[in-house]
């Protein structure tokens, strides 16, 4: 059975391309142009993952006020700005919503299909046992690769997508150095280095709130970052 994806967003021309470059792929997208019209049909029926603009219509924040209602109802359905609004606020305000990601539409189509493709394959990762051969284990830290799953002593990680990949880009190579340039390549997002330098705040943050004590991730001023050897 093919995955529903729900696409909410207002301009009508965008909302056709990605519901076009998706149904390419085989999922079963349904399209809103409203924030009303997206309720309705979810108060019926969760879709599988959802897409998300922040602004809709007359509503500059209602894709926020939507992302919000969805946590609410359910604390695993893959939620996923992708949106013009990509100042730091405006993610940082998506990601404490509750989102897995938060992308700019800039973006091509192929990137966010692999996205989208990424955030399924988590899922079903996560529903199967873990693999042994797909383990990146160093000190209290441990990533399983398929399954996209990060631990702290034994702790789930909370991680997005964006956030996962740039562990995994530190974590695979401790006391190697990474640009932001490379930790983008390896996140598959084009951003602004202050948006790169938010999403490292916030996997340090993420893991502190666990281990208060962590220090893992370096900063070196002028090159980028690295996992402590």
């Amino acid at each position: 059975m093919a995955y529903r994806v729900a696409i909410v967003e207002d301009e009508p021309a965008i909302r056709a391309n990605y519901s076009d470059a998706l149904a390419r792929y085989g999922y079963q997208v349904l399209a809103f142009a409203d924030r009303a019209s997206a309720q309705l049909s979810f108060s019926l029926q969760l879709p599988d993952l959802v897409i998300i603009d922040v602004g809709l219509g007359e509503e500059p924040e209602g894709g926020f006020d939507l992302c919000r209602e969805l946590r609410a109802r359910s604390a695993s359905l893959p939620i996923l700005f992708l949106t013009a609004r990509d100042s730091d606020l405006d993610v940082v305000s998506g990601l404490r919503l509750g989102a897995d990601d938060y992308l700019s539409k800039s973006i091509s189509l192929p990137q966010l299909t692999a996205r989208v493709q990424a955030l399924f394959r988590r899922i079903e990762a996560l529903r199967k046992p873990a693999s042994r051969e797909t383990v990146v284990a160093l000190r209290q830290v441990k990533l399983e690769l398929e399954r996209m799953h990060v631990t702290l002593n034994d702790i789930n990680v909370p991680l997005t997508v964006t956030e996962f990949w740039m562990v995994h880009a530190l974590l695979r190579h401790p006391g190697h150095v990474k640009s932001r340039e490379q930790l983008m390549r390896e996140a598959q997002v084009v951003v602004d280095d202050a948006t790169v330098t938010s999403h490292i705040k916030r996997i340090r943050r993420k893991f502190e709130q666990i281990d208060a004590a962590f220090d893992e991730i370096e900063t070196l001023h002028g090159a980028g970052y690295r996992w402590r050897p």
